[in-house]
């Protein structure tokens, strides 16, 4: 039978093979002598020699973890260690470094009960292939917004995970809402057609909105109870990003909870430190350690290829109608000091393409334009475009080449490609934004679109006029794949949905590429 690993970059899940078996998620119930994994594996942040793993055992434990390029686990390498305690949720992660490029790299977690250490659990086992030196193909996927508007876990499971995975992306870039923190689910919900939706799986702590730590810790415990996201998760790395649902919807500074009876704590700055804690210790992010919640940051993917992951929301001024004419730090939506950071490392990269992962789209108005940076005007840049001017601005002048965009946050797929012969603001040369998502959430849409920076619409699929929060057995949930071709160096962008069907492709061409 086909095994689980790949003998091609393509090849396919499937197969029941001993590794197969080794993946399997674990009973979550508590073993009664032996430690347990329980939220399966998760890898992310992989780039030419290092890689973060991560996984979460039910009790005070030991964990030992090896490291090997068979599946033999043949010469293992043991690393240090690992305790997980209760002020981290039981959780652990760490950054595997010392690796060979383009290769293959097998994990495997053990854990032992601290209060009694010869009681150790079975092996969980999980792979992720580090980033190439020399071009090769490349091939990742992006989606975003996970398990929200009240869809959460139903018989089929979050099957997109499923479809995605089933291309065998050297990795998934996840662009945000990765939880729903304030989206509470029912058991049922009565669809219009007449039938039920039922939330096969629900535990307490999304039954309401999060306001606790631990609250905020159980929206990702619901989401690896998924068995589509955690396969997906033992295989393919993932690198995520934050936007607002992780805290509360549309939040900033700014944001004020008095009138929602929902929450008893009312400080949006607590609640964003609660969030802020429970995403790094349960995802596969890389920690810096000069400022150890950052999310912004940049994985090179080798000679092709760097990715650079923004975050709109912890450093944006206050939401306000976004119509400023002078800028301050009232119109930021990056901040100076990820601003420099973003045009330091454009310009010192020497990869072909140079990815921006954004959490919200530049050109769709979001949230009557208050939300994000186009505010619907359609005409010089104000507000928080005045940041992003500048940016365009200066990706101009020191000429770097093949930038393009890729986003979620509004529920439906599109291409945009931002022509400034057509725009208000004219000073920048032409590129592209994908969008894609929701990944298990409510789809809505489509948003207008703002002329500020000339966006022409290439190509949509949204719900029709008058439909909006259409479950997941709708079918319209999307997800975006990205070849990128070895010898010649084009970019092919796809827009598919849940039951992998192609809606759009377009192949770009690189400015300057050697061939």
């Amino acid at each position: 039978m086909t095994k689980l690993i790949r003998p091609t970059r393509r090849a396919v899940l499937a197969g029941s093979t001993a590794f197969a078996a080794s993946l399997a998620m674990p009973s979550l119930s508590r073993a009664a002598s032996r430690p347990v994994f329980t939220h399966g594996v998760q890898s992310g942040d992989v780039d030419t020699q290092s890689g973060m793993i991560w996984t979460r055992t039910d009790r005070p434990a030991r964990v030992q973890v090896e490291i090997s390029t068979t599946e033999s686990f043949a010469n293992a390498r043991q690393l240090a260690p690992m305790n997980a305690l209760p002020n981290h949720d039981l959780a652990v992660k760490r950054l595997v470094e010392g690796l060979p490029s383009d290769q293959d790299i097998f994990y495997r977690f053990t854990a032992a009960d601290l209060s009694d250490i010869n009681a150790t659990s079975e092996p969980i086992i999980g792979q992720f292939r580090t980033a190439p030196t020399a071009r090769r193909d490349l091939r990742f996927a992006w989606s975003g917004d996970t398990a929200g508007q009240g869809w959460g876990i139903d018989d089929e499971g979050m099957r997109t995970y499923a479809t995605m995975a089933k291309h065998r992306p050297d990795f998934f870039l996840h662009s945000g809402d990765t939880i729903y923190a304030d989206g509470p689910l029912e058991d049922e919900v009565q669809l219009d057609d007449g039938t039920m939706w039922k939330n096969t799986t629900i535990i307490d702590e999304k039954r309401k909105v999060a306001e606790t730590l631990d609250e905020y810790r159980g929206q990702w415990k619901y989401n690896l109870m998924d068995d589509h996201v955690r396969e997906m998760n033992a295989h393919v790395p993932t690198f995520m990003q934050w936007d607002d649902h992780e805290v509360v919807n549309n939040w900033s500074s700014s944001r004020s909870l008095m009138e929602d009876d929902r929450y008893s704590e009312k400080s949006i700055h607590v609640l964003a430190a609660r969030a802020s804690q429970a995403f790094h210790e349960m995802t596969p992010l890389r920690i810096t350690p000069a400022e150890p919640g950052r999310v912004y940051r940049k994985i090179n993917y080798g000679p092709m290829l760097d990715v650079f992951f923004l975050d709109l929301r912890s450093y944006r001024g206050p939401n306000s109608e976004n119509m400023q004419t002078e800028m301050s730090q009232a119109t930021d939506i990056l901040g100076a000091e990820q601003m420099a950071w973003l045009k330091r490392e454009l310009t010192n990269s020497a990869a072909t393409w140079k990815v921006i992962a954004c959490d919200m789209p530049i050109g769709l108005v979001v949230g009557g334009g208050a939300e994000a940076v186009a505010n619907g005007d359609n005409g010089a840049a104000k507000g928080r475009e005045q940041e992003i001017a500048g940016l365009l601005r200066f990706i101009k002048t020191a000429q770097v080449d093949n930038v393009v965009w890729f986003t979620a946050d509004v529920h439906y797929t599109a291409a945009h490609y931002y022509n400034p012969d057509k725009a208000q603001f004219q000073d920048f040369d032409p590129f592209w934004e994908f969008v894609s998502g929701p990944l298990h959430a409510g789809t809505f849409g489509p948003n207008e679109l703002d002329g500020t920076f000339g966006p022409e619409l290439k190509y949509v699929k949204a719900p029709e006029e008058g439909q909006v929060n259409l479950p997941p057995s709708a079918g319209l949930q999307f997800f975006g794949l990205v070849d990128i071709d070895a010898k010649t160096q084009q970019m092919k962008v796809r827009l598919m949905d849940r039951a992998d069907t192609e809606l759009y492709s377009v192949t770009l061409d690189p400015k300057g590429a050697a061939i």
